[in-house]
């Protein structure tokens, strides 16, 4: 397993370094995002590039379920957190 970093807050299986680089990618347009439509499109990139995985069998499942998990909680805790900035007194 890979350790998870500040760039890959997931805890990921053993990635070839290609598609490590690009998880940390996407999961930093997800964190970067300034809008829920930002923040859905990122989700959007990152589910296409799983999808990609997927179709391709370039990893096996059990790697593609964390990929999908890690995206999904990366995206919800962007949206608390868009949504917390969004309810502030301004």
């Amino acid at each position: 397993m890979i350790e998870p970093t500040t760039h890959m807050p997931m805890a990921t299986p053993d990635l070839p370094r290609a598609v490590y680089i690009q998880v940390g990618q996407l999961l930093q347009l997800i964190r970067a995002a300034r809008t829920h439509a930002e923040t859905q499109r990122a989700m959007d990139r990152a589910q296409g590039f799983v999808l990609g995985l997927e179709t391709t069998q370039a990893l096996p499942p059990d790697s593609l379920g964390v990929l999908h998990q890690g995206f999904d909680t990366a995206v919800q805790k962007r949206r608390q957190e868009l949504e917390h900035r969004h309810s502030l007194p301004t």
